[in-house]
């Protein structure tokens, strides 16, 4: 027996059995005992199509008698019917269908049992869709409430609606064109059968199913699209099941959410906003037929690329309609008039914030308890800037790029397609444009979400004139520019290969050009955040979301180097240290952490990053140049009386602003030698912004699933850092500005005025940070090599923060002040801080308070203690004697720019303490009169000695208070 009669008589008695008895259909049959009752099914099955046969006016006695004279004649271009033996399968219509006795039998019917039961084994529970509701489309909305993004499961972008918001006459429609006897069968149709079968006879070239609404609802939803008689047979048995399970309103309810209708769109709902930009419930009847139409094939009878054949379609479907009674001759006239218009076709393909809409799900899930965005029908409230969004993944794309052309590690990998098949294909047709730009408008690239302008390599070789090698790309807009890449790329490039370029506007009348961009090995992250609310107004977490899943914004911690250091600075300043306060830049070596439990060799000797010292320097321009030894050197005595409770104060510190879940107070954490996040860093920058006040980063304003919010964020409220006060805070923020001015951004000294913000440098370069802040916005960018394979990977000798990280910041503000965010100055003190603080000018190199006439000096905002009087701390932590011995006469060096030892490290401030004990013995005596000591002090005056004054005895303000 062939194999495609054993398929035939399987699919046969699968028919046989939904038809005549429903209810009672058999999953398995006994090969052996169950012969007879099989072929009773097949016999019963056959008396029941013959009467539909006979409905349908269609002999099929006749039908069979010319098979047999001509098989080619029913046959024809059915491949699926070639190779059949119609003597055995008359044989068989005479066995089971006139009841006549054939030997030998034609149909080995154990063949077919044993074909069946394994075809039929393990159905899916039709019981499923009951009450189902099919994943659809959740809406991302940005910060202006504009939609940005959707998310959905694949094959299903979707809006769903109930029947009842669906009109009768869209309804009738889809019924009338795929399902004339919906209300009338149980699941499968044998007189759609039937009409299927004979359509293909007479036209081969687009084959029929006759598949019922229940049956494509089957199909779709439970047993598969394979085109196989096996799916055919399992998907008549689950109908038949469905039937019994569903009412017929919940079955075309289902239907009409499931179906696929072209644009994108799956469902009645989706489609009526895709093609007429209305909800399904305001149809009128020709854009029903339209949309019913297409389900027989949305590409086929697409009315934007075929529009004269969906206008037929659609007349057919409202004929149908007419045929069956729901509509006039008149109505259906005045409908076939020509195609209902429709809306301009927006593609759903987005090119950025794949990283943010991560976050936004992740967050949905913990915050709003939504499992799954993708599931559909929720509305999230998001924070972001579409804008600022783009301008900032091209700026770290950008950066990226150009950090690996400046020290030479760019590697061509090869091109993201080619085109010349495209493009020989295309050159067959008519078209006015050129068929590579055809081409390269067509084409889907993988790496999506690359800003750079992709462009197709038109022209290689020599030219003919000068001999020099040429290549020419051309670029969508249809210009055709030289194009200026590295010897190894040149080489390796191919004709039609497509390649991403950064264009090159010159400046005057120079000519334009096309730079080779590639995908770089260095990644990075950035984030944007609103001081005021934590609003996370952009995000990115790497080079290209295609490539890497991986959002390092937020999913990974890396060491912050010198970023960290701001900290241990409000925890001095929190403490009443001045940021005029002198201390050494000079070797320090910490005693070990752990008392009597730790050993000798866990002491701590750092070094700055340039392996050199300058002497004495004020707090201020030791973070501005991030002196490593300062740092350290504020553990010691410049915090809490030892090290150890330092080290722990700066923990506490941490573990407030959420850096750290925990915190171990080891020495080199005051560096930045403990990982953190991107997301974080940037919350406690935005709180030395407000002076204290820490934002909440988020994502997420609001979820709302149908209408109904599931989660609201509570008002802003910012949570103030009670380590601190605003003084301190106020006095960092002023430190970080002189970062910008002098220190190791001065790259960006242009900025100063409206800036604040810190270089990052880990050991080794490994990581490079720039975190920056304005009255309005933060940005922390981070860029390094990821560690997966646990190898640690530099960036390279001198790429540090300020060269490598600070210029994709400052590319990312200058944008953003183009987009609206406000450039002003930074503000200057709250009310409640200006109470606290009197601004004096002083000498910036050494610290010293200026008088009037000694020339203009640098304005330094001081504490006050508590009954308005100046907390002097300039001496504090070296003697007023050792700073008059030696002062710097050099302006300072730069901790993270410069490399190669210290120019001071032959000086005598390069010595560290220690060193003024020979000169001391060996001194003069001094000419000034020792001053007496005080046998009294109050409380509250500061330990540090006093300069010598000149008093005028006249001096009218003699009581007063003298700064």
């Amino acid at each position: 027996m062939s194999a495609i009669l054993v398929k035939i008589f399987a699919t046969a008695l699968t028919l046989s059995q939904v038809l005549v008895d429903p209810e009672a259909v058999r999953t398995s049959f006994d090969p052996v005992r169950d012969q007879g009752q099989v072929s009773q099914i097949l016999k019963d099955g056959c008396t029941h199509m013959r009467r539909a046969f006979d409905i349908e006016d269609i002999n099929l006695d006749d039908l069979i008698a010319t098979a047999m004279d001509d098989p080619q004649a029913i046959t024809g271009e059915l491949k699926v019917l070639q190779g059949l033996s119609f003597n055995d399968l008359q044989a068989s219509y005479r066995q089971f269908c006139k009841d006549e006795k054939v030997e030998p039998p034609p149909v080995d019917l154990s063949e077919v049992i044993s074909y069946y039961n394994a075809a039929v084994a393990g159905l899916p529970d039709a019981g499923k869709l009951k009450g189902l509701k099919l994943p659809g489309v959740s809406v991302i909305l940005d910060g202006s409430g504009k939609r940005f993004a959707e998310m959905y499961e694949p094959d299903h972008r979707r809006i769903w609606v109930p029947l009842s918001d669906i009109p009768m006459s869209v309804q009738q429609a889809f019924v009338s064109a795929e399902d004339k006897r919906f209300y009338q069968h149980k699941g499968v149709d044998e007189r759609g059968v039937i009409r299927a079968f004979m359509g293909n006879l007479t036209n081969p070239g687009r084959p029929a199913g006759g598949s019922t609404i229940t049956q494509q609802v089957a199909k779709n939803l439970l047993v598969g699209d394979d085109v196989t008689y096996d799916r055919k047979m399992r998907e008549m048995i689950v109908a038949s099941r469905i039937e019994r399970v569903l009412s017929k309103a919940e079955i075309l309810e289902i239907y009409l959410n499931s179906i696929y209708l072209g644009r994108s769109s799956w469902g009645i709902e989706m489609a009526a906003q895709s093609y007429f930009g209305k909800s399904a419930k305001a149809l009128s009847v020709s854009e029903g037929a339209l949309l019913a139409g297409l389900t027989k094939g949305p590409n086929y009878y697409n009315p934007d690329t075929k529009p004269d054949r969906a206008q037929e379609r659609m007349a057919y479907v409202l004929s149908r309609v007419q045929d069956d009674g729901f509509l006039k001759p008149d109505q259906v006239h005045q409908a076939i008039g020509s195609l209902p218009s429709r809306v301009p076709f927006e593609r759903t393909r987005r090119t950025m914030g794949f990283y943010f809409v991560d976050h936004v799900s992740r967050d949905a899930r913990t915050l709003a308890d939504v499992e799954n965005l993708s599931a559909g029908g929720y509305t999230v409230r998001t924070t972001i800037n579409p804008a600022l969004q783009e301008v900032t993944e091209t700026a770290l794309q950008e950066g990226l790029a150009r950090y690996e052309l400046s020290v030479g590690r760019q590697r061509y990998q090869g091109a993201e397609a080619n085109l010349a098949e495209a493009i020989k294909t295309l050159d067959a047709t008519k078209d006015d444009s050129p068929a590579w730009k055809r081409a390269l408008d067509a084409v889907r690239l993988p790496l999506y979400d690359v800003h750079w302008p992709a462009a197709v390599v038109v022209e290689k070789g020599k030219d003919r004139k000068t001999g020099a090698n040429v290549m020419r790309v051309g670029l969508a807009d249809g210009r055709i520019l030289p194009l200026n890449a590295w010897e190894a790329a040149r080489r390796d490039l191919k004709l039609y290969d497509v390649v991403r370029v950064q264009v090159i506007e010159q400046k005057g009348k120079g000519a334009v050009r096309a730079d080779l961009r590639v995908p770089p090995s260095v990644q990075g992250g950035v984030v944007v955040l609103e001081n005021r609310t934590g609003r996370i107004l952009a995000m990115t977490g790497g080079f290209s979301y295609p490539l890497s899943q991986l959002n390092r914004a937020t999913q990974a911690q890396r060491q912050p180097g010198s970023a960290f250091k701001p900290l241990t600075y409000l925890a001095a300043l929190s403490k009443g240290l001045q940021p005029n306060t002198l201390i050494w830049d000079a070797p320090v070596t910490l005693p070990p952490v752990g008392g009597a439990n730790a050993s000798a060799g866990d002491s701590w000797s750092p070094k700055n990053f340039d392996g050199g010292r300058a002497g004495i320097m004020t707090l201020r321009r030791a973070l501005e140049n991030s002196k490593n030894l300062v740092t350290a050197r504020l553990l010691d005595g410049g915090i809490e009386a030892t090290p150890e409770q330092s080290l722990k104060r700066v923990c506490e510190l941490a573990l407030e602003a959420q850096l750290y879940l925990e915190c171990t107070p080891y020495y080199p954490f005051v560096l930045g030698a403990q990982p953190v996040r991107i997301l974080d860093l940037a919350a406690f920058y935005a709180a030395v912004a407000n002076e204290g006040a820490m934002p909440m980063p988020h994502a997420i304003e609001s979820v709302e699933e149908n209408g109904r919010v599931v989660y609201s964020r509570k008002a802003n409220t910012l949570v103030r850092l009670g380590s601190a006060d605003a003084v301190a805070f106020y006095q960092l923020k002023t430190m970080l500005q002189g970062v910008l001015e002098r220190g190791t951004a001065r790259s960006l000294k242009a900025l100063s005025p409206f800036v604040g913000g810190k270089t990052g440098t880990s050991d080794n370069e490994n990581d490079a940070w720039f975190v920056g802040f304005t009255n309005d916005v933060t940005i922390a960018v981070w860029v390094g090599h990821d560690n997966a394979d646990g190898k640690r990977r530099t960036l390279g000798r001198g790429q540090t923060g300020g060269k490598v990280a600070a210029p994709i910041f400052q590319s990312i503000l200058q944008a953003a002040w183009e987009r609206g965010i406000p450039k002003a100055p930074l503000n200057p003190p709250s009310p409640q801080a200006a109470k606290q603080m009197i601004a004096l000018p002083i000498d910036l190199n050494t610290g010293d308070r200026l008088t009037d006439g000694q020339g203009r000096g640098f304005t330094e905002h001081f504490r006050l203690s508590w009954f308005g009087r100046l907390n002097e701390t300039q001496y504090r932590l070296v003697p007023q004697s050792e700073v008059y011995a030696f002062r710097n006469p050099d302006p300072w060096s730069d901790g993270e720019e410069r490399s190669g030892p210290d120019y001071y490290e032959d000086g005598p401030y390069a010595q560290g303490p220690g060193w003024l004990e020979s000169l001391r013995r060996n001194a003069p005596p001094s000419r000034r009169p020792a001053e007496p000591e005080r046998g009294f002090r109050w409380w509250w005056e500061d330990d540090a000695p006093r300069r010598p004054q000149r008093v005028d005895p006249d001096y009218i303000w003699r009581n007063g208070q003298v700064y």
